[in-house]
């Protein structure tokens, strides 16, 4: 029997930045956007940096390896919006309930929440992720 897919609503909105400290001038800085948090996780390969909007965040995503996939992101489009994420209780059964194809396997978002995204060709190229609450 399927599970019927459920969120919770935007957790956050995310922009691909090639350096924080610069990105921060601007979001953290000139429009006051108080920063929540900020680490470096997936083993040391992206910064993740949530300012608070209100009533979400805005997360700036700097990926630390030269090899890092976001490297190419950002030299195609510049900095810029990234993805979107929608909050889900529990990933795993958000995973098996979903509409739409994800990952094979989660990944480690922010304050070690699981996240997974879903597959952009089923979005019509759009980027969709998946975190747990």
């Amino acid at each position: 029997m399927s599970k019927e897919f459920k969120h919770q609503g935007l957790d956050h909105l995310a922009v691909a930045v090639r350096n924080t400290e610069e990105a921060l001038k601007l979001w953290r800085d000139r429009l006051g956007f108080p920063v929540v948090c900020s680490e470096v996780v997936n083993g040391g390969v992206v910064r993740l940096t949530h300012l608070d909007l209100g009533n979400t965040h805005l997360q700036l995503v700097e990926p630390l390896t030269p090899d890092h996939p976001l490297r190419d992101w950002l030299r195609r489009n510049g900095d810029g919006l990234h993805h979107f994420c929608l909050k889900v209780e529990n990933i795993d059964r958000a995973m098996e309930s979903s509409p739409l194809p994800t990952a094979p396997k989660p990944h480690e978002g922010t304050q070690g929440k699981r996240a997974v995204f879903v597959d952009k060709a089923a979005t019509n190229g759009i980027i969709l992720e998946y975190t747990g609450a």
